[in-house]
């Protein structure tokens, strides 16, 4: 059975000027403001789809990758995986680069970089953007 997560926006003006908010329905964590220019210019203490899509796909990502690891024997120390997407204006998401650090007792730089690149193509995140042509991981294993 489907899990189904919730989230809304209310928003109110105009696209440059106007303002919103977009809350975490399903955990209750919390509304959070959103504006043109947070989304286009500097955040200012607000937040932008941007902002929001880089998190899930950075947890996302983390996920899979875990659960790569644990199929095959292997259970991280420490994973952590920043993302970063570039927004254009009129464009639209043009590019989505994820950043891997690890510490994976055990495991070789060749398993690391394919389970990685397995796990970057596998998370329903990067699945949903699919239309993101460039979505880049750079891994780095730890020692």
């Amino acid at each position: 059975m489907a899990t189904v997560r919730k989230a809304h926006a209310v928003w109110s003006g105009d696209l440059p000027t106007g303002s919103g908010q977009v809350t975490l329905d399903s955990s209750g964590l919390g509304t959070y403001d959103v504006t043109w220019k947070a989304r286009a210019e500097e955040a200012g203490g607000k937040t932008s789809p941007e902002e929001l899509i880089a998190a899930a796909h950075s947890a996302c990502f983390s996920m899979a990758f875990s659960l790569a690891l644990s199929e095959e024997g292997k259970t991280p120390d420490r994973l952590e995986t920043h993302a970063e997407v570039d927004f254009v204006p009129g464009k639209g998401i043009t590019a989505i680069r994820l950043t891997l650090s690890a510490r994976v007792p055990g495991l070789s730089e060749d398993d690391f970089q394919r389970l990685a690149n397995d796990a970057k193509e596998g998370c329903p995140v990067s699945q949903a953007l699919a239309a993101v042509k460039d979505i880049t991981l750079s891994a780095t294993l730890e020692s």
